[in-house]
């Protein structure tokens, strides 16, 4: 019975999770993304989300995707990581409150009548998710109440006393219990119900399903570090923040058990819950990890910057800039100084990414991101200077170097076409290569590009009067030619940025031309 009660309850829970993302978890994650300007309201919004959905790893994945994205820094995600600990308790509450007083058949089963038949009735795929939620909703209670039932059994055997409360690691041994069937369910949530249910059943005491409860919170960020094991740095970095607040807010909590276990009797008390033991649970959980918080959240920034020392890629070290320093900004001739130093390791980087993507078939969009990144750092920088304040040469400087950095962004973002078209083309008999062409341009250096242009140019117009005649010869599919015509373009017009930026980097080459900015 507490196995099939268990599954239902997994079940239930991924309907309710299932159903909320998919009527407004869009809407959620746009909240995500704007109300975490301070690490404050990044823990108000994940409280706030994680309470919605039922789902902490749903929250902390879209916080990881936005830190990919750049959209969030480490910092502003620690706070959002903090708040989903926070939110969770709400799945506690849930069940003291609701799951153990009522009658559930009462309203469980027309529950998930009403959401079978708005799932079906509905056409629109947000309101279908509404109808899932609801019947998940209901399978939540009926799962809930084959575990009482099953722990109302073990109660009758072994009392309250089934981890021998007599030993001195009794605590121990229910953070273990609490930690591992986190790890068997992949749920946290999952996890509280059985302990809620235990101690409501009087199968464990108070103090034992507390130190349970703790070892649920470690379980989640240890369950949240085996899937990021694999993924990108920024992944690592926040589930390492997972792990490292729930570690701190377990050995907090282990440390004053007693007092809080005090605590949250006398609470009980005071608002009336004093005989519901998984009341008093949800109270201990909310509690502990609301301290949790209390106790990282001034420590944020201490924590991002030891977080972002760790596993660090090529492609952050790459688009972190060198030599960029907001103490620079004052004095417009050392700002130059700083960004015409950036701009060459900005030029190899475009450099070493085109030439792979029309020698390699390997990936490069991380590569190409990481580029456009530095690029990004780099304008910033040139915008946040004052312009009324530098002399007209270095304002002119200045303009010329925003004008090299959105060539050389253009390069890396058209570098996945130029890929495409060396591939696409290798098998083809193509007169003359523009791929081996544009490396060639790509390799040289500002003295000797313009006739290696000239020769780049033929290639590129026999090879699109190639294929022109193969589409009118049927030789190749019409919308192949198209899009292969388009990345051939697509080439040209890296290879024409590419020029325009290394002539302009060099001493000896004229000004960049101003009608291509």
């Amino acid at each position: 019975m507490a196995a099939g009660g268990l599954a239902l309850f997994l079940l239930a829970m991924l309907m309710m999770t299932e159903g909320l993302k998919t009527y407004g978890f869009r809407s959620l994650r746009r909240l995500l993304g704007r109300w975490t300007s301070t690490s404050l309201r990044g823990v108000a919004s994940g409280m706030l989300i994680t309470a919605l959905v039922q789902s902490s790893t749903a929250v902390t994945v879209s916080t990881i995707g936005f830190v990919n994205a750049g959209l969030l820094t480490l910092r502003q995600a620690l706070g959002v990581i903090f708040g989903t600990n926070v939110g969770t308790t709400m799945t506690a509450w849930l069940v003291s409150l609701v799951g153990f007083g009522f009658k559930i058949d009462a309203f469980a089963l027309p529950l998930i009548a009403v959401g079978v038949v708005w799932r079906l009735a509905a056409s629109d795929k947000r309101y279908q998710g509404v109808g899932t939620a609801l019947a998940g909703f209901g399978l939540f209670f009926i799962g809930l109440d084959y575990l009482q039932q099953a722990f109302g059994g073990l109660a009758d055997a072994y009392g309250a006393n089934a981890l021998g409360a007599e030993r001195d690691d009794h605590w121990l041994v229910a953070f273990g219990i609490g930690f591992l069937i986190t790890l068997l369910t992949q749920s946290s949530s999952a996890a509280i119900a059985i302990i809620l249910t235990a101690a409501s059943g009087g199968v464990i005491d108070l103090a034992d399903a507390a130190a349970a409860v703790i070892g649920t919170n470690l379980g989640t960020a240890v369950t949240t570090a085996l899937v990021a094991l694999k993924a990108t740095s920024a992944a690592r970095r926040v589930a390492l923040a997972h792990v490292g607040f729930n570690l701190v807010a377990a050995l907090v909590a282990f440390s004053l058990l007693p007092g809080k276990l005090w605590l949250v009797e006398h609470l009980a008390v005071l608002f009336g819950i004093f005989d519901n033991p998984a009341a008093k649970l949800a109270l201990f959980h909310t509690l502990f990890n609301a301290l949790g918080v209390v106790i990282m959240l001034p420590l944020a920034g201490r924590f991002a910057a030891v977080l972002e020392r760790l596993f660090r890629s090529a492609e952050e070290d790459l688009a972190r800039p060198q030599h960029l320093d907001a103490t620079l900004a004052t004095t417009p001739e050392l700002a130059l100084s700083a960004v015409r130093a950036e701009l060459p390791r900005l030029r190899d980087a475009v450099r070493t990414l085109a030439i792979s993507a029309l020698q390699e078939p390997r990936p490069l969009a991380a590569r190409a991101d990481a580029a456009s990144q530095l690029a990004d750092a780099i304008a910033e920088f040139v915008a946040g200077l004052r312009v009324e304040s530098m002399p007209r040469d270095v304002a002119d400087a200045m303009t010329r170097a925003l004008r090299i950095v959105r060539y050389l962004d253009e390069v890396a973002q058209l570098s996945q076409a130029a890929q495409r078209l060396a591939t696409e083309t290798a098998a083809l008999p193509l007169p003359r290569s523009p791929s081996a062409h544009a490396v060639a341009v790509l390799q040289a250096e500002a003295s000797t590009i313009a006739d290696l242009l000239d020769s780049f140019d033929e290639a590129y117009q026999q090879g699109k009067t190639y294929l022109l005649n193969a589409t009118v010869e049927r030789g190749i599919d019409v919308d192949a030619a198209d899009a292969l015509l388009d990345d051939l373009s697509s080439l040209r017009r890296l290879i024409q940025q590419w020029s325009k930026a290394v002539i302009a980097l060099s001493d000896h080459g004229p000004p960049a031309a101003p009608e291509a900015f």
